[in-house]
Order: C-alpha cells, then structure tokens, then sequence
C-alpha cells in the first residue's frame, strides 16, 4: 500500500468517526425548539453512507475513468481532507449554535462573519466537498455521481428545511441575510 492509499484510508477513517462524534455529541438540548428537522438527519445518515459504499464498489465493479494519470487521486484527497477539516473549524466557530438536528436555540443569532459572510451553509458545503473528493479519488465517472448527488439531494432538502425554520424565527433579518450570501459555493449557488 502507497501513501497516497494510506492517507485515503486514514481520512476516510476520520471523517466516519468525526461524523459519528458530531452527530452523538452536538444533538439539540431539551430547552430547544427541535421539532423542526422533519427527519434530514435520518435523511442525512442514509444518504452519505449509502454514497460511499456505492461509489467505492462501483469503482472497483465499473472502469470509466474520469482522468487516466494519477493527478486525480491527489486532488481528490486533498479535496476529502479540505472538506473534513473545514467542516470541523466551521462548527467549532458555532459553537453552542452547531447542532446535528435542525433546532433554534433561546438565544440564537444568525452568524453573518467568516465563511457565514459568503455561504449560509459553509458546513454543508464542506460536506459536499469531502463527498466531491471520495468521487475525485476514486476516479470514475459514476463513482462521481453516487459519491456525490445523494448527499447533494439530502443537503438540498436539509437547506429547506433549515431555511424555513430560520425565516420563523427570524423574518426579515433572515430574509435580508440571503438576499446577500449564496448557499453552498460562493458567489455562484
């Protein structure tokens, strides 16, 4: 095994466990309006798992490669460990806000600074971005498309759910905030 495989498998590691940890540790506390997350974190545990599995066995069943030199599999591991690392700093920088579930806290307040400046959902997009990269590495065109739109489509759906239980709360100041932000890549979408 070469480092470049050692290094995947070690960042696959990390994002499973980092993963776990959040979802088992960062849950909404009783005092929380938590009926809003309509089942997207249930949405969310079906659809990231079932992308990985797929896409890594579809790698190994399906040759339809993406690039034929190895550049691809840098750059996708760069992308997984970009997206693993920033996630963790975004939900660091929310601190007590950052929960698993969709729920608005007592005391809640939108962030507008850092990465909440451009994306309203830097997480999620760092997400996506770890789910772009196990496509990249895996180089192959389908791995691509099933490492990455089932959790596309369950952010999606997350992100309405979500904004909606924002503009409950907060009305206007929400609405004026995404006039002028975008929601998963900046300047763009």
């Amino acid at each position: 095994m070469n480092t470049l495989s050692t290094l995947f498998y070690i960042s696959m590691a990390a994002w499973f466990l980092s993963e776990f940890l959040y979802k088992n540790m960062l849950k909404s506390g009783k005092e929380d309006q938590k009926n809003k997350d309509k089942s997207t974190l249930n949405i969310l545990w079906l659809a990231i798992p079932f992308s990985i599995v797929s896409s890594i066995f579809i790698s190994y069943k399906i040759h339809f490669p993406i690039a034929e030199s190895s550049w691809i599999l840098y750059l996708g591991e760069f992308l997984i460990l970009t997206g693993i690392v920033f996630r963790y700093i975004i939900i660091r920088s929310l601190g007590k806000y950052f929960t698993v579930d969709v729920t608005i806290r007592q005391d809640h307040k939108i962030k507008k600074e850092g990465f909440y400046k451009y994306l309203r959902h830097p997480s999620y997009a760092f997400s996506l971005l770890t789910s772009l990269g196990l496509g990249l590495y895996l180089n192959n065109w389908l791995s691509l498309i099933f490492a990455f739109m089932p959790p596309f489509l369950a952010f999606a759906y997350r992100i309405k759910v979500e904004e909606q239980a924002l503009i409950e709360q907060f009305g206007d100041e929400y609405l004026e905030y995404r006039k002028g932000t975008k929601k998963l890549i900046p300047f763009i979408y």
